[in-house]
């Protein structure tokens, strides 16, 4: 099982800071879901965990060793990350397009193990009657799909996620939630997750992260960081939070 932690770390863009002396620490498995408004930093501050994005200062650690000075294909052997859209134009099937995040795992050869691994998760997604179809043909919340898949197929110890749920319907948010949350589980795997819906994160995620003001403002189970107060604070709307059936549910109140 692999742990992340952050120890003082401050980025920001020309002089402009995003986030300041953040420190917190990722153990254990489970869905975790970072929230907070636009530009509060919550991709910036993933981003920092596989090197797309580096301190000013500060460190990130993986199982205690600083992720600089870790190659790429080091990091690809323990994390995936999942962007919320792909600008690829090349033309290639959807089993193709998964089976690339094999390369970690494989390098550039195809064993019958690679094949096994994207067939199994292409089933899990739901992506059967797509896996001959050119990717370009897919509408965007099928291609989220795709990327999710191409994410698993790496086998990771951290699975990282940008907001995996914007491209899709109600039905395949739920779905991809609850996937997403007992995979985790099952394979014992750290998965972080940028989020904007509130309803969502609160019905699966294991963990609330909330971000504000250069910083994390709240941290812990979805009923604890997910109050009236703190959407207030963060946020600056009024709501209700109401529980229904054991799950929490938010309501924005217009002004």
């Amino acid at each position: 099982m692999t742990d992340v932690g952050f120890e003082n770390v401050t980025f920001g863009y020309g002089d402009e800071p995003v986030f300041e002396d953040v420190n917190i620490d990722f153990c254990g498995s489970g869905l975790t879901c970072i929230l907070g408004p636009n530009g509060v930093g919550k991709t910036t501050l993933v981003k920092c965990i596989n090197k797309l994005l580096k301190p000013k200062s500060g460190r990130v650690l993986v199982d205690g060793t600083d992720v600089q000075t870790l190659s790429l294909p080091e990091l690809a052997r323990i994390m995936a990350f999942v962007p919320n859209s792909s600008t690829s134009v090349f033309s290639m099937s959807v089993a193709e397009a998964i089976l690339i995040g094999r390369h970690p795992r494989a390098g550039w050869t195809t064993s019958e193990k690679d094949i096994e691994v994207v067939d199994e998760t292409i089933r899990l997604l739901g992506l059967e009657e797509y896996s001959d179809r050119d990717i370009r043909e897919l509408s965007a919340g099928q291609l989220q799909r795709v990327l999710i898949a191409r994410g698993l197929v790496q086998e990771p110890e951290i699975l990282i996620l940008d907001e995996p749920t914007s491209n899709l319907d109600v039905r395949y948010q739920m779905d991809v939630m609850r996937f997403l949350k007992d995979y985790a589980r099952e394979k014992g795997i750290l998965v972080l997750m940028v989020c904007h819906d509130l309803n969502i994160t609160a019905a699966y995620a294991d963990r609330v992260v909330l971000m504000h003001n250069g910083g994390i403002f709240a941290d812990g189970k979805a009923s604890d960081v997910l109050t009236e107060e703190n959407i207030e604070t963060v946020y600056r709307v009024k709501a209700k939070v109401m529980e229904i059936e054991g799950t929490y549910h938010i309501a924005l109140l217009p002004e």
